[in-house]
């Protein structure tokens, strides 16, 4: 897929001239900058659904942009419930989307 990054900002500057690094986002390897957000590298590469609903299990992405709603949580390294909009990209980060849970764990039960 053609990457969705602006490459040349009037203000930002130059994208060919920031750190590259790589993230794994469900076992795909993706080219993010530092000083990108997850999410941000994520949009970049035409990467929309984050997780799915827990109970719908309808795609979600990115909603607010600034922390506040937790729609874009991911896991990252094996955490849980990491905001995609105010996370830094680190080399080698590991990222999974978030997955629906069973029913009956919704409900307290076990899986």
């Amino acid at each position: 897929m053609k990457s969705m990054r602006v490459e040349h900002h009037p203000i930002l500057g130059d994208m060919e001239k920031q750190q590259r690094v790589t993230i794994y986002f469900d076992n795909q390897p993706y080219e993010a900058y530092k000083g990108d957000t997850i999410a941000s590298a994520l949009l970049a590469s035409g990467v929309r659904t984050l997780r799915v609903h827990e109970d719908k299990e309808t795609p979600r992405g990115i909603y607010c942009n600034i922390g506040h709603c937790f729609e874009c949580r991911v896991t990252v390294n094996g955490v849980n419930t990491v905001r995609a909009c105010v996370t830094s990209v680190e080399e080698n980060m590991v990222i999974e989307s978030g997955k629906s849970f069973a029913t009956s764990s919704q409900k307290g039960g076990q899986l």
